[in-house]
């Protein structure tokens, strides 16, 4: 009886939650309460929320209003952080790592910090601008929940699973996008309104905003070039998976998920994420795969030689001379920028806006506008970060990494150098607009980490002969 009472409360609880909020919010707020229940039973599908969320629905918003509307990406990092703080709390975690870099990492963090009050003295700063940059700093300190929950092999594959997984599905949403009506597109971008994402024909985008022209890919991503940025890590990561006997999926399916990554990548016309994926590409033949060598040089003769991809010859090589509107502002923005640095070099201006009317902030630079926030101290920090990165990397490597370990920590690698070189042309990799572009590089940084301390760890454990 008490379990038939317990059924039929249910039952009705959930035929009034569907009668008040809709079908589509109630099946929302049911996924959350079941990954809410999961997160909290194993750290490690935090994780998995946070890749669907970031890669899948990164602008979705709950529909509860708590004097702002809490977005998915807030409540899967904050549930990721909870847990980790409240396993140190109660002792169930007894070991807080830090890494050889994460000094460098805590001190760009508090860097942050400072700039964002420093800038205060200027410009203050509404709920919106407080909860962004909160995304921001949980983001960058993913970097050591990562590290200090991704402990072995057997998680790190898990979670870099789970990250291609949803890597994977983000490219296939765009694919089916792109060749669907425009009309069915904007209907499911409309359904996807009440949960506050961009909505209508609005949303859909074209080369030089012309409706005439080409379109472009956008996927659940919105803006083309963030889009191709995901879409370099997952290329990224996934290219050493085919040369490996250490795979994480079968070859076929590794394949069909990199095919689809690398259409969607195209579909976008993201000058900066195809020089992304192919320096990722590069560096992956340099150090190990050999063999991408001459398949990288096949694909770029068909890219140059096929007819369907003049249009995209002619737009990259008009980017790389300067020739085109969206070049020649970025070139206007990078001497602006130039000009904001100059006046406040040390420590930026921060991140609610600019002292002098005369100066804006946003440069289409990764590296400008870690400057222009932070000022050169807050660039060289980043700097270091990554440089000590790679030198990580590739002490680790050299040292004989685990099989199982290898393709993983050189697709994050690769993945990683391929944001580098985007960055010098695109800024939503720091960006208050593209949160969960921040958490995407630095759980990708932070996981390369994990996989050389994982490494480092089980070689010490082995009994020496």
């Amino acid at each position: 009886m008490t379990l038939a009472a317990l059924l039929i409360v249910g039952a009705t609880a959930i035929a009034l939650l569907i009668g008040i909020v809709g079908p589509l919010i109630a099946l929302a707020l049911a996924v959350a309460l079941v990954a809410g229940a999961l997160i909290l039973a194993d750290t490690h599908w935090g994780f998995v929320a946070l890749a669907g969320v970031a890669f899948v629905l990164p602008f979705a918003s709950l529909p509860v209003d708590i004097g702002f509307k809490p977005t998915f990406l807030d409540v899967a990092l904050a549930a990721l952080l909870f847990v980790w703080l409240f396993k140190l709390v109660i002792g169930q975690e007894r070991q807080l790592i830090a890494s050889p870099i994460g000094l460098l990492v805590a001190l760009f963090m508090l860097m942050a910090i400072f700039s964002f009050a420093n800038g205060l003295s200027h410009s203050a700063a509404n709920t919106f601008l407080l909860r962004r940059f909160a995304e921001i700093l949980l983001g960058i300190g993913l970097f050591f929940v990562t590290i200090n929950t991704v402990r072995t092999t057997a998680e790190l594959q898990w979670v870099v699973r789970w990250l291609l997984l949803g890597g994977f599905t983000c490219a296939a949403i765009a694919v089916v996008f792109y060749v669907i009506p425009e009309t069915a597109t904007v209907w499911v971008l409309d359904r996807l309104a009440r949960f506050d994402y961009p909505g209508g024909a609005g949303a859909l985008r074209w080369i030089e905003d012309d409706p005439a022209g080409t379109m472009r890919a956008i996927g659940t991503a919105i803006d083309p070039n963030v889009l191709g940025g995901m879409l370099i890590l997952v290329g990224g990561m996934l290219v050493p998976q085919l040369f490996t006997r250490e795979r994480l999926f079968a070859r076929w399916f590794t394949l069909v998920m990199l095919a689809t990554a690398v259409l969607a990548l195209y579909w976008t016309y993201s000058r900066s994420a195809l020089l992304g994926l192919a320096t990722a590409i590069g560096v992956l033949a340099v150090v190990k795969y050999r063999r991408l060598i001459p398949l990288a040089l096949v694909a770029g003769l068909l890219l140059l030689l096929l007819p369907q991809t003049q249009d995209y010859v002619a737009r990259l090589l008009a980017g790389l001379r300067g020739e085109d509107l969206a070049t020649q502002m970025r070139f206007g923005e990078y001497k602006d920028a130039l000009t904001l640095v100059a006046r406040y070099p040390l420590f930026g201006v921060g991140f609610t806006g600019v002292p002098d009317i005369d100066l804006y902030l946003g440069v289409s630079m990764l590296y400008l506008i870690i400057a222009s926030n932070m000022g050169i101290i807050g660039l060289a920090l980043f700097v270091a970060v990554v440089v000590g990165y790679f030198v990580l990397v590739m002490q680790a490597w050299r040292a004989d990494v685990d099989p199982r370990i290898e393709p993983i920590l050189l697709g994050l690698t690769g993945a990683v150098a391929g944001v580098l070189v985007s960055g010098i042309f695109d800024h939503y990799w720091f960006n208050m607009s593209y949160p969960h572009m921040t958490v995407l590089l630095w759980l990708h940084l932070g996981l390369g980490t994990a996989a050389v301390l994982i490494g480092r760890d089980e070689k010490t454990a082995m009994p020496h002969a």
